[in-house]
């Protein structure tokens, strides 16, 4: 017999329908889920986030690399932020911003890549908390 529980339902049409009852995400694991894929359904945030999957930058780099201004970048980093996506530090006058550090910023950044079907570009630099800001070896 299984050790899983499960929860009565009305009906039985499927057969495993009482364990994924008993095992549905709560609410706020949801509302976290939903709130990262909302933001990301924005084609320019979902670029932004794309790019700082690979890297850490300043507002000014990413408009230019993303084509954007800075205050629509700044404004969509903003909402990336508060989702939790990204984060960010001061390194003397400038603000740098880089993914998040968690296991939903990894799991998007990779299903992007697979549906999308595109490649991590292979950089010298690290992929993720390159704290260095010294550009001059680039």
């Amino acid at each position: 017999m299984s050790d899983q529980v499960t929860k009565p339902l009305p009906h039985t049409h499927h057969k495993n329908a009482g364990i994924l009852a008993a095992n549905i995400p709560d609410i706020d694991t949801i509302r976290t889920v939903a709130e990262a894929m909302k933001q990301l359904g924005d084609p320019s945030r979902l670029r932004i986030f794309w790019f700082l999957c690979h890297c850490e930058e300043c507002v000014i780099n990413i408009a230019s690399a993303t084509d954007m201004s800075s205050p629509a970048v700044s404004h969509h980093l903003g909402l990336l932020k508060r989702a939790g996506l990204i984060v960010s530090q001061r390194n003397g006058k400038e603000m740098y911003y880089r993914a998040a550090d968690t296991e939903i910023v990894e799991k998007l950044h990779h299903t992007i890549e697979e549906v999308a079907r595109i490649s991590c570009p292979h950089t010298h630099e690290p992929h993720h908390h390159d704290h260095d800001h010294d550009h001059d070896h680039e």
